[in-house]
């Protein structure tokens, strides 16, 4: 039978299990075949009423079950009885009632107890009335006929069972990846925010404070420059506050252990320590630190340093070997490449799928930088790309 892909990545699932209603119109149509089949012999051999009777009896079982399964089942499987009283084959309307059998306990209904309705005619027809013709064989048959019809249903409705539980999981395990995702890139933000709190509000500060040297050292005839100064220190003043009320309202509910709040902000002059740090947990790293002479936007120093970071954590959980790290200025611009072997197993608890590098873009992006991930021949490598001056150019 067809396959059908499901809408997610996960496990192919049959076209019946999908349409479930397409197995009950098989089962019908088969069912209905038979008992057209069993008219035209009723016809052409000219039989009597009875067994016309017996054979329409079987036909308004098959469609009674469509509605009511159970009085259906049992006018079907008594149809069986009714035809071997007769005495003839009661082989077509033996199929009708293992059909219906079938399509009742593949909508749930007990497979037990429709199997037993179904051999108890059978077996009731054999050895009374039919004084089991064909001899054992046959009511073996007609036993085991029961018991397959029903066990199938059953199975299938089983089968569909455990392929809709897999969709399910399937679904979970996507949509909790989708709020972790989005969680750790929230995080990630948050950070950057910190770190830009940081940044400003130290420029800000010397601002404020050449500001006020400027102010000292105006002579004393030159009030509307003094008064200009004054509100230049005013709204640098007003900056400082303002960024200090965002972030607060970003943090609400955010604990920020003691040790990470004193901790200075990270820069250009902080990657010795940082890659030293690596090295004191056990990670193998061969570093190349060549730092700009220039002048480098603070706030490009902070995503260097965190790039660095989170590219030295995925190595240590997820790689093998040496680490190496290299910061060189090139053509004017800030590289910085990280890179790796990667391993079958795992130092950390586990696996982050990714969801940090997802942070780690947004923050090169923000201060207009360029990075590049790749991951071929068992290697990962993390490279980036900045302008000295950040996002101003």
């Amino acid at each position: 039978m067809g396959k059908a892909q499901n809408n997610h990545d996960g496990p192919v699932a049959p076209l019946w299990v999908r349409r479930p209603e397409a197995l009950h119109l098989v089962a019908y149509a088969v069912a209905a075949l038979v008992f057209t089949g069993q008219i035209v012999a009723v016809i052409l051999r000219g039989s009597d009423w009875p067994t016309a009777l017996s054979v329409l009896l079987a036909g308004g079982g098959v469609a009674l079950s469509w509605w009511r399964p159970w009085a259906g089942l049992i006018v079907v499987s008594a149809a069986s009885f009714a035809v071997t009283a007769v005495g003839h084959d009661p082989l077509s309307v033996w199929m009708m009632a293992v059909l219906v059998l079938f399509s009742i306990t593949l909508r749930g209904r007990q497979p037990l107890a429709g199997t037993a309705i179904v051999a108890a005619f059978f077996l009731g027809a054999f050895m009374t009335v039919g004084g089991f013709r064909g001899g054992a064989i046959v009511g073996a048959a007609a036993l085991f006929s029961a018991v397959a019809g029903g066990a199938t249903g059953a199975a299938l409705r089983i089968h569909r069972a455990h392929w809709r539980i897999l969709e399910e999981r399937a679904e979970s395990a996507l949509a909790t990846r989708e709020i972790e995702a989005t969680r750790r890139v929230t995080e990630e933000r948050l950070r950057i925010a910190r770190d830009l709190h940081d940044v400003i509000g130290h420029q800000v500060a010397m601002l404020s404070m050449h500001l006020g040297a400027a102010e000292i050292g105006l002579p004393e005839d030159a009030e509307p420059a003094r008064q200009a100064l004054v509100s230049a220190r005013s709204s640098a003043r007003t900056v400082v506050v303002e960024t200090q009320r965002i972030l607060a309202l970003l943090r609400i509910g955010d604990a920020v252990p003691p040790d990470e709040a004193l901790r200075p902000t990270p820069a250009l002059s902080g990657l010795e320590g940082l890659v030293a740090s690596f090295q004191s947990i056990g990670l193998d790293v061969r570093s190349s630190l060549v730092l700009p002479a220039g002048f480098v936007e603070p706030s490009v120093g902070v995503t260097v340093y965190r790039v660095v970071q989170e590219a030295l954590t995925n190595a240590y959980r997820h790689g093998e070997g040496p680490a190496t790290v290299e910061v060189c200025e090139r053509d004017g611009r800030i590289c910085v490449t990280v890179e790796n072997r990667v391993s079958e197993a795992a130092h950390g608890s586990g696996s982050g799928g990714g969801l940090g590098l997802v942070g780690m873009r947004e923050r090169v992006e923000s201060s207009s930088g360029r990075l590049t991930i790749d991951s071929e021949e068992g290697r990962f490598r993390v490279h980036a790309e900045f302008s000295p001056l950040g996002a101003a150019v």
